[in-house]
């Protein structure tokens, strides 16, 4: 089950996907740029999410195999 961190960031990378192409449309390179920041931003928080879901999930198995 995806976190916040991660729905957060896979929506940003899409904001910035589409600022990117309003950019190329509109042949507005500072609209391109912010776009291509959000996305990368949006990878960045993705990843930060996994790796606490990962985190979580390992918590949780250590705690199943203690309780046996």
């Amino acid at each position: 089950m995806w976190n916040r961190d991660e729905v957060k960031g896979k929506a940003d990378q899409l904001k910035g996907r589409v600022k990117q192409a309003a950019g190329d449309l509109d042949d507005n390179e500072e609209l391109r740029n912010e776009g291509e920041a959000q996305e990368a931003g949006g990878k960045v928080q993705q990843s930060i999410g996994k790796g606490r879901r990962k985190v979580g999930e390992a918590i949780e198995n250590v705690g199943k195999n203690l309780k046996r």
